[in-house]
């Protein structure tokens, strides 16, 4: 089948006074161990500076060994940040933008300027992503979890519940109708998100819902478990929820209401997570997944008789190549098609454990997991990389792929905004005479 693509992670991301254990050739040379032969991260600005963002990743991608392509965040607005939307779009081949709705005091933005970056995205033919929860909600729960005496990793779920995504996944959906221009939940962990994301697609509107690894077969049992490093490992935001989410979550995988899986591997080893021995609020928010994602995701959703081998390969990869406009160069078989090839055994049971990845971390939230759907080779650009349980990885032999803007998201936008301005019937002409 083709190699899978990750459209979220962060390797080698600077996060909560540090940075992800995985930099992009430890992070890459586990997702090839893993059947992925491309992923997606997210340049992050600096100092809301999105070219000074794009010049650092590109320097931290030169150790890269499989191909990947950008994302962007934009955590500011100022003309300098529209000028360098367009460059980014026109010249750099980024073609989708993220705006956080949560993290408040760094990354986080307001309303206005969430809607600013939609109308910009909109004009560039764009996706915009979004990180949806409330962050100034969050801010009153973890006040409130440290009033209470909670200062563990239980506090971290407890101090944005769902209510929280689900009214931030709400409040984007309609900001992004109100300006008519697509939009991709990233992370949906929750049912109250995913009950939203279901709502607007059956009114008609462009919305795409991705759901993680995590959100699939984890649940926060462990997150209370009375070992610090075993449940401060779970910590990830939106968090893995209560037992009940996941089995709807992957209900909305396996109906279509959500459209792809990705993993959000933003990983840091137990000395990390040790930051917020006493407060939950400093433990690094991140798990692992890029090694893991096929497995998991077969296991959890083809082996059990939830989706079939070929939705297996549509949420996989091809799903996530089209709709950032890369298909049919990745995501297919064909001739012309990137040789990116997986071969996977689906009779072969895999066991993961943290001491056997490949990932740098010391930990793994899958430690221990036993499962069907085992990938035996891996070949990324025609190479084979993995085989026999080895690894033939290089740095510096990844490339760097350009995405094209105005995706298959983008089909009838035009048409919504001509009946949109059909429907208004005005201004109306009135008399300047007063009576």
């Amino acid at each position: 089948m083709p190699g899978g693509i990750d459209p979220h992670a962060h390797l080698a991301m600077d996060f909560m006074g540090t940075q992800t254990i995985d930099d992009f050739f430890s992070g890459q040379a586990a997702a090839l161990a893993g059947g992925t032969t491309m992923h997606m991260d997210f340049v992050l600005p600096i100092n809301g500076n999105l070219s000074a963002g794009f010049e650092a990743y590109k320097e931290k991608a030169k150790i890269s060994c499989m191909d990947y392509g950008f994302h962007m965040a934009v955590t500011k607005w100022d003309d300098e940040v529209s000028h360098d939307m367009e460059v980014m779009v026109k010249e750099n081949g980024i073609n989708s933008f993220k705006f956080f709705l949560a993290y408040k005091g760094s990354f986080m933005v307001s309303d206005e300027l969430f809607l600013e970056g939609l109308k910009k995205c909109k004009s560039l033919g764009a996706l915009a992503m979004v990180h949806a929860e409330n962050g100034d909600a969050i801010v009153e729960g973890q006040k409130r979890m440290i009033e209470l005496g909670i200062t563990g990793p239980e506090g971290h779920p407890l101090s944005r519940p769902p209510v929280l995504e689900g009214e931030a996944t709400a409040r984007a959906i309609r900001l992004a109708g109100f300006v008519n221009t697509p939009l991709y939940v990233v992370h949906v962990m929750s049912s109250d998100a995913m009950e939203e994301i279901a709502k607007a697609r059956k009114s008609g509107q462009k919305v795409i819902g991705e759901v993680v690894s995590a959100g699939l077969a984890l649940d926060d049992t462990k997150v209370w478990d009375p070992d610090f490093i075993t449940a401060a490992k779970f910590v990830m935001s939106p968090p893995v929820r209560a037992p009940g989410h996941d089995k709807a979550l992957q209900g909305a995988l396996s109906t279509g209401i959500l459209q792809l899986v990705a993993t959000d591997h933003c990983t840091f080893n137990s000395t990390q997570k040790a930051f917020g021995i006493d407060d939950f609020r400093k433990i690094p928010n991140g798990v692992n997944g890029l090694e893991e994602r096929m497995h998991v995701v077969w296991d959890t959703m083809v082996e059990s008789g939830k989706i079939s081998v070929t939705d297996f390969v549509r949420v996989t990869s091809t799903e996530c190549a089209k709709i950032f406009n890369i298909y049919p160069k990745k995501g297919a078989i064909l001739a012309g098609s990137d040789a990116d090839v997986i071969i996977l055994d689906p009779k072969a049971s895999v066991k993961i454990t943290a001491a056997t990845h490949h990932s740098r971390s010391d930990t793994n939230v899958y430690d221990g997991r036993t499962g069907k759907g085992k990938i035996l080779v891996t070949i990324a650009g025609g190479r084979i990389v993995w085989q026999n349980g080895e690894l033939k990885v290089t740095p510096g032999t990844g490339k760097y792929i350009k995405m094209q803007p105005f995706g298959y998201a983008f089909e009838g936008i035009d048409r919504k905004d001509a009946e949109y301005l059909k429907s208004l019937g005005a201004p109306v002409k009135r008399s300047r005479a007063l009576s």
